[in-house]
């Protein structure tokens, strides 16, 4: 099939600003997007600059905003969008060049929820155990690839860049509802800050940016009732 693709171009050594470039391909229906970026750089624009590295929807390196929403260009096909596709960077990020965003804002805020298993007590002699319905309680965060998606869809995070944004809250939860850690205070003190859960307005942008599909807006409501409890 024949394809129209505009892609939002920036270099910040010859541009004062943004502008638009359009390449006609034929591709076939079956392709995805990412594959038509590498058939642009590879034979008709070399200086053309996204990320992209395991291109199998797991590293979460090529989130880009394709037809005004934010997905990851490995994983939607070509016959999902149409002949008319526009690819831009993620929103609410510097841009660096082309569809490149400088992620650390974003991994700033994913540091804070102290993203790591915090328990003092002695090892035991064999794993922590836990029940198969303990596990089950923060599985669905468990899946986050630190792509942005969300927090880039997120109109809170465009207009406050130091919201905490809900891939930190989404990777808080994993923790904070975890039976073997001992962390949940010292995150939840750091969700309590002006800029952190109670700015969630649940607008459900970030849900249905999620490539994986987890149910952002629901983890977001739980660690806000938690936070609620914890307090009283």
């Amino acid at each position: 099939m024949q394809i129209s693709m505009k892609i939002r171009r920036y270099d910040p050594e010859k541009d004062a600003r943004p502008h638009w470039q359009e390449f006609n391909l034929d591709v076939a229906p079956t392709e995805r997007v990412l594959d038509v970026l590498n058939q642009i750089k590879w034979e008709l624009d070399g200086s053309l600059t996204y990320r992209r590295s395991c291109a199998h929807g797991i590293c979460g390196s090529d989130a880009m905003m394709i037809n005004g929403m934010n997905r990851l260009a490995c994983k939607i096909l070509v016959k999902d969008l149409g002949d008319k596709i526009t690819v831009e960077p993620l929103r609410g990020l510097p841009v660096l060049k082309d569809l490149i965003v400088d992620m650390e804002p974003f991994f700033d805020s994913y540091r804070a929820i102290l993203p790591y298993f915090i328990n003092d007590d002695p090892p035991p002699p064999r794993e922590r155990l836990q029940s198969v319905e303990d596990r089950a309680r923060f599985d669905d965060t468990t899946k986050c690839i630190l792509c942005a998606a969300c927090t880039t869809s997120c109109p809170v995070f465009w207009t406050n860049g130091r919201y905490i944004g809900p891939a930190a809250i989404v990777n808080a939860h994993r923790f904070i509802f975890d039976s073997r850690d001992e962390g949940s205070a010292e995150r939840l003190r750091v969700l309590n800050d002006a800029n952190g859960l109670w700015r969630c307005r649940t607008a459900y942008n970030c849900t249905e940016a999620c490539p994986r599909g987890i149910p952002i807006t629901k983890v977001i409501e739980e660690t806000k009732r938690e936070l609620i409890w914890q307090r009283m």
